[in-house]
């Protein structure tokens, strides 16, 4: 009886370890991802216009005074640890930034500006327009679209203007019946054969295979950005309008609380999508549910979005709306949703 007693108690032990072992260490959850202020008016003095990057580590901001004079264009870069002014120079404002990679990036903006930095330096383009170029896609280094115009002048003033790049000088492209007097915002596409460019009163013209269809009517409301996540998933917003299209020529108003007229749009990873608005508006289409975080700072507003790979999420804004005042700075801000903290100071 007493031997079997004792087996069993060493069966116990050897089971379970020894009576005065400490207990196993609880492994560290996981971090969650958060917003982070990265960069405000203690870094910043013009307002931040636009962001995007051939990574996570190589992003790039623009942006400028926006009339505050002497104040200059703004260019930013991110490497991965550290924030570099490129100083683009020049008083006319950067309103969008694209590339195909951190060596070929295109940067555009007031009175006609088309500026190209290849990793190092910049080069000036005539685009042939003096209204501003609010938007800029790039699909390879010789293939690249711009767009933009004179809001609310229609055909009194520069306006319907689409260019295309293609290693030589910039051309205009003619839309079909114009001019129409409409002010373009942003183009987006899978390749030059599959390219939206969105615009005033709601204009949404599509190029497929060399042929441009007017998609508008789904909305009055001007769009200020188009973006995809495929061929079979483009959005385009503005104000309160969030559209949707699978590709085939009709858009739809996606069901979606707004508190606030939302400016930007983007696709993050695993099938997420990201909206960005005034007053700090940001939200998330996680798992077909949208996610508010207008309550998480930054609460400024906001004028562009742009994903990186990993769930990623850029944003850019600060005072884009008051009228220019010389010599006077205006806020800018950058923030960034994601796991852990990136540097929050310029060099």
């Amino acid at each position: 009886m007493k031997e079997r007693t004792l087996a069993a108690l060493a069966t116990i032990v050897l089971g379970t370890g020894c009576i005065g072992d400490p207990p196993e260490t609880m492994p560290e959850p996981e971090p969650e991802p958060a917003w982070q202020v990265v960069l405000d008016e203690q870094d910043l003095d013009r307002a931040a216009l636009s962001v995007w990057g051939a990574s996570a580590d190589e992003v790039f901001v623009v942006g400028g005074p926006l009339g505050n004079t002497p104040y200059q264009a703004l260019g930013l870069f991110y490497d991965g640890s550290s924030w570099t002014d490129l100083a683009p120079g020049g008083d006319d404002s950067l309103w969008w930034v694209h590339g195909t990679s951190s060596s070929d990036v295109w940067m555009v903006g007031e009175n006609g500006r088309i500026t190209h930095h290849d990793g190092t330096s910049f080069s000036e383009h005539s685009s042939g327009v003096t209204a501003t170029i609010w938007g800029v896609y790039a699909f390879g280094a010789d293939d690249v679209w711009a767009v933009g115009g004179t809001p609310l002048e229609g055909t009194m003033a520069p306006n319907d203007i689409v260019l295309h790049y293609s290693g030589g000088d910039w051309e205009p492209v003619t839309l079909p019946d114009a001019p129409l007097g409409v002010a373009h915002y942003k183009v987006w596409g899978t390749s030059s054969d599959n390219l939206y460019v969105v615009g005033e009163g709601g204009t949404i013209w599509h190029l497929q295979s060399g042929s441009w269809t007017n998609e508008s009517g789904a909305t009055t409301a001007t769009l200020f950005t188009v973006w995809g996540c495929g061929a079979d998933e483009v959005y385009a917003v503005g104000n309160n309008a969030v559209l949707r299209s699978t590709g085939d020529g009709n858009w739809e108003s996606v069901t979606v609380s707004l508190n606030s007229g939302v400016n930007g749009v983007t696709c993050a990873g695993s099938g997420e999508v990201a909206l960005a608005g005034f007053g700090g508006l940001k939200q998330r289409l996680v798992a077909g549910e949208w996610v508010d975080e207008f309550t998480a700072r930054p609460f400024d507003d906001l004028h562009a979005t742009w994903a990186a790979a990993g769930d990623e999420i850029w944003v850019a804004g600060g005072d884009f709306i008051s009228k220019s005042t010389p010599n006077a700075p205006r806020k800018g801000i950058v923030a960034r949703f994601g796991v852990g903290d990136v540097a929050d100071a310029v060099q």
